[in-house]
């Protein structure tokens, strides 16, 4: 397909998905009600027309909302392409997400029966009027979860990666190649420094960083106050395409929320409130089996951690709340995976009573809550922390718990991760195999959640602010390995798997940008 075949395509998708749409209308409106005024003359209509939507803002508000499209589209392709072969292109691939989702599905449907809990129950008037007045202090209730369990933990997802191979593909070939070193054994395309080094080159050395050059040691004047300056006018020019830009340096505290809030295009007005509040009513109406899955997550990571205990409360809301976002639906048009699909009481078998369930198409994991505390350092408003959360997860934290071969899936930084270490790290790579203790058995917890609960929040937001920086989340493996590189003298001392899980159970100490720049820019290739 050529490149104006291919251009006009998108431009036909994004028309499409954004007709019909709030903002649509919105613009609508506006460019009516301008007609009324003595400016518009009836020989230069349309000019005149746009020229109003520029100068009141309505311009730079449609071309937030195309950006954001751009990122979340599925890649231009052949207009008869099957769908799943959009989401999906190897078949491999889509047959180990089918089989992964029929095994969670499964281990939810048998947690019901043995526990004897519906998966979906109409809330008696009583129940429903205890949980509005808690809803705020949700936690102070202890209900009994000992029953339930995760349906499944990170390491139970790590097993199936391992576990996954190419059919098509002749191992034989590779004998005596590094690859055989790792416990990922699929052929995909990695980036190796080189090419990293180009692909973040305002990362390197000599650039200006938010992580490095804006601590108490380094003058303000040299680098913080003008990009901070700089920050400001990012904000106010509400430019999402600028905002992610600026982020690749790192975003200012004060800053952070309304540039993220400006990079993800997501608003806080009164349709977003409504929507925050209609999906409220929904968890006050109806309980879900996934409800208890939650209330256990939350328990079990965020109320055990010193940073994001006091934002319990916030977690179940917000949480409660996505399972039963229906909006959240459209990510599975570039999803690998299917939304899973339960049956109506009694009529198991019958397609036409088949729901997807939970309603947004997620089932939570053992840990999936701690994607959501970090943003709750950002937000405090229920409703723009909930749609901050719902944008980060529908972009970015779908691919870190679904099997696909995009560059930012959970299998691809695995990949990377181990290719790093075998590259530019050889010897601690083999020592650590030899004595069983396999680098990505350690790493993979961190990469599964973004490092979140693993670095210090400050830490942790900066991390994040390059994510949505280059979007992308190949900076995450990157981080695994620079942090191997950074202990790896004591790594080279250790005998087993358990003393090398005790030199990296800590990484709450450690300093991002200065690991980042000087694994990319400082090894020697």
């Amino acid at each position: 397909m050529d490149r104006d075949t291919e251009l006009s395509l998108t431009i036909a998708q994004i028309v499409q998905r954004l007709r019909g749409t709030h903002l649509h209308s919105q613009i609508e409106r506006q460019a009516k009600e301008c007609l009324h005024q003595p400016e518009i003359k009836l020989e230069s209509l349309k000019e005149d027309v746009r020229c109003f939507l520029r100068t009141s803002g309505w311009e730079r508000k449609l071309q937030n909302a195309v950006y954001r499209e751009l990122h979340i589209q599925l890649p231009p392709s052949h207009p008869t392409a099957p769908l799943e072969h959009l989401k999906e292109p190897l078949a491999y691939m889509r047959k180990a997400q089918a089989s992964w989702e029929k095994r969670i599905l499964k281990s939810l449907n048998s947690m019901s029966t043995e526990l004897g809990v519906p998966l979906a129950r109409m809330r008696p008037a009583e129940e429903q009027k205890e949980l509005t007045n808690k809803w705020n202090e949700m936690g102070t209730d202890e209900p009994d979860l000992s029953r339930f369990r995760p349906v499944y933990a990170p390491k139970d997802f790590l097993e199936v990666l391992i576990s996954l191979r190419n059919p098509n593909h002749d191992v034989s070939e590779d004998v005596g190649a590094r690859s055989h070193w790792g416990l990922i054994q699929v052929p995909l395309n990695v980036r190796d420094i080189p090419q990293l080094r180009q692909a973040y080159s305002e990362l390197n050395l000599t650039t200006g960083q938010l992580g490095i050059d804006d601590h108490a040691h380094i003058h303000p004047d040299l680098f913080e106050s003008e990009y901070v300056q700089i920050g400001k006018k990012v904000v106010v020019e509400q430019d999402s395409a600028a905002a992610q830009q600026y982020s690749r340096q790192g975003c200012p505290t004060g800053l952070r929320a309304d540039l993220w809030a400006l990079i993800l295009n997501s608003t806080n007005q009164p349709q977003d409130v409504m929507h925050y509040e209609q999906l409220k009513a929904g968890v006050i109406q109806h309980d879900l089996l996934v409800d208890n899955l939650i209330y256990k997550d939350v328990k079990l990571t965020a109320s055990n951690d010193d940073y994001y205990f006091v934002f319990e409360d916030f977690l179940y809301q917000v949480l409660l709340c996505f399972s039963r976002d229906t909006a959240v639906l459209e990510h599975f048009r570039y999803n690998s995976a299917t939304p899973p699909k339960s049956y109506i009481q009694g009529k198991v078998g019958d397609e036409e009573c088949a729901v997807v369930y939970p309603p947004n198409g997620v089932i939570p994991f053992h840990g999936f809550s701690m994607y959501v505390a970090p943003l709750c350092f950002l937000y405090n408003e229920p409703s723009r922390l909930y749609s901050a959360f719902r944008e980060m997860y529908i972009r970015y934290f779908f691919r870190l718990h679904s099997i696909s071969s995009s560059p930012s899936g959970i299998l691809s930084l695995c990949l990377q991760f181990e290719r790093l270490l075998q590259t530019y790290l050889p010897q601690l790579f083999y020592h650590l195999r030899q004595i069983g203790a396999q680098p990505l058995r350690i790493a993979f917890k961190w990469m599964v959640r973004a490092f979140s609960g693993y670095l210090s929040t400050d830490q942790l937001l900066l991390l994040w602010d390059r994510i949505l920086g280059y979007d992308s989340l190949e900076v995450v493996a990157v981080l695994a390995a620079a942090v191997f590189a950074f202990r790896a003298e004591n790594l080279m001392e250790v005998t087993s798997l358990a003393s090398a899980e005790a030199v990296l159970a800590d990484l709450s100490t450690l300093k991002v940008m200065p690991l980042i720049q000087i694994f990319l820019f400082a090894t020697a290739i």
